[in-house]
């Protein structure tokens, strides 16, 4: 942002204002991302509620941590698998669309659970669900990242990423302490119940949001590829970016060094802290509350730091947080070292969404984001799985203090030992190849100024743009206003 004063008689100097926190929101300037966030907002906080009701519901019949890990890794492993196809539909398709459809099918996945809770269903049935689950959302995930570029200009790309996390965490702070005071007064059912509504709000504000039509273009012979093959190219191709090869070593050791501890909040609740329902959702509350908190500053002065510092800081104190809360018997204690690793989890987040974001081709920027998210939720129930059953053998707080112990030595390595962590800061690729780098260009709708959009030089739309319409989606070709109503997936994923 530039303010241009006179100095002396005929003098004119600019000055460059650097972000503040007034600059925090700034994403909200833009009505389709306003839009969005308030959706995601609501809907997310019933999906948390859901998603602390699961691993109650399973530690109640089994009484076994490990239990509680098949349960995580039943419900993201089918990201991992569902990963491909995810990428390819963000990468082809209008993302708006695709999350209309992943909505709606979420949101009966949902009213599913509930019924099946209601007549009393058993720990197979209740399983099996979570892994419908997990295949929605391995679908919805990549459009749903790739989305937020959509929504503002690539100069508020940071602020959007990390507002979005904010949302995420919003939910995972509301969600929890909310589904915790309805499981003890009312039973899971009612979580259950509450989750399948909440997806309305993200369904009306996605049919809300406009952006301009996208224009036919003719589809290139690599777009008839196998779907796989496609996929495994765009993963290929990440191997010439050395800060997007950081972003995968650092999501894998969150994922799995990090990740399994929500999972486990349970058994630390039940037997470390002798807390019921309500004390265990404001366990899994805190691990949203620090996020919000720590927002501001992160979407505000943290978008002048380099992403790799805020990386690096992030990891540590999200590494530190862990051994802490591991560490003590004391409940308010581990409430705040919960928090504070919420704001560590918040810039870890941020930061490599962003680099992805700002470094990878429009062209493939839905595999690569696919790709990443696959690895965060392969790790997680890997990870979920080795926590789950190292806290039955020795006990969850040792098992959560050795793993924030591995998270902080593998900061170390990729901040001494890898050479890569200073790629973060490289830059994106050329305005050319990047169609949605440069605010001049037309096709997406934004508030404060005309519609921006990409196209090749016969003036059809770029290769791997989202104006792509062929196979079993080429009915959803018809226009915003007559598309009807359709819901809502798992995008729980930061």
């Amino acid at each position: 942002m530039q303010r241009r004063y006179r100095e002396g008689v005929g003098e004119e100097r600019t000055t460059v204002r650097r972000p503040g926190l007034r600059d925090a929101l700034r994403a909200f300037r833009y009505r389709n991302f306003t839009l969005f966030w308030v959706g995601a907002v609501l809907s997310n906080s019933g999906s948390w509620m859901q998603n602390i009701a699961v691993p109650f519901v399973v530690f109640e019949i089994t009484g076994s941590p490990t239990m509680v890990g098949v349960a995580t890794f039943a419900q993201l492993v089918p990201i991992v698998i569902c990963g491909p196809v995810g990428g390819h539909l963000a990468d082809r398709f209008p993302r708006r669309k695709v999350l209309l459809v992943t909505q709606a099918l979420a949101a009966v996945e949902a009213v599913a659970l509930w019924v099946l809770w209601w007549r009393g269903a058993s720990l197979v049935p209740l399983l099996a669900m979570v892994v419908v689950g997990g295949v929605i959302a391995g679908v919805n995930i990549p459009s749903w990242q790739a989305f937020i570029s959509e929504l503002v200009p690539r100069d508020v790309l940071l602020n959007a990423v990390t507002l979005n996390s904010t949302q995420f965490n919003a939910s995972r702070a509301v969600g929890p302490m909310v589904g915790g005071v309805v499981i003890a007064a009312f039973g899971p059912g009612a979580a259950f119940g509450i989750n399948a509504v909440s997806f309305t709000a993200i369904i009306g504000a996605l049919w809300m949001i406009r952006l301009a039509p996208p224009t036919p273009r003719h589809v290139q012979e690599q777009s008839r590829r196998r779907i796989v093959g496609d996929f495994m190219d765009a993963a290929r191709a990440t191997r010439g970016f050395p800060g997007i090869r950081a972003c995968f070593i650092a999501v894998v050791a969150l994922g799995a060094l990090g990740g399994p501890l929500w999972s486990l909040l349970v058994v630390f609740a039940q037997k470390v802290f002798y807390v019921g329902a309500e004390g265990y959702g404001m366990l899994q509350a805190a691990l949203g509350i620090g996020s919000v908190v720590a927002a501001p500053f992160i979407a505000g002065p943290g978008t002048r730091a380099r992403r790799s510092r805020l990386l690096l800081v992030a990891m540590f104190a999200y590494g530190a947080c862990l051994m802490a809360f591991a560490a003590t018997s004391w409940y308010p204690v581990a409430l705040v070292a919960l928090i504070m690793a919420s704001a560590g989890y918040l810039g870890i987040a941020s930061a490599l969404n962003t680099t992805i974001q700002l470094q990878v081709p429009e062209a493939i920027r839905g595999k690569v984001l696919a790709l990443y998210v696959m690895l965060l939720t392969l790790a997680i129930p890997v990870g979920a799985l080795v926590q789950g059953a190292a806290a039955d053998r020795v006990g969850a707080p040792l098992t959560v203090l050795v793993a924030g112990a591995g998270f902080v030595v593998a900061t170390v390595w990729l901040w001494l030992g890898s050479g890569l962590l200073a790629h973060i800061d490289d830059e994106g690729p050329p305005p050319e190849e990047h169609p949605q780098s440069e605010v001049a260009q037309s096709r997406f709708v934004f508030e404060e100024g005309p519609s921006f959009g990409t196209t090749g030089a016969d003036g059809a739309p770029a290769a791997g743009s989202t104006g792509a319409l062929v196979g079993g989606l080429a009915a959803m070709e018809q226009t915003d206003e007559s598309l009807g109503p359709i819901t809502d997936a798992s995008h729980s994923c930061p």
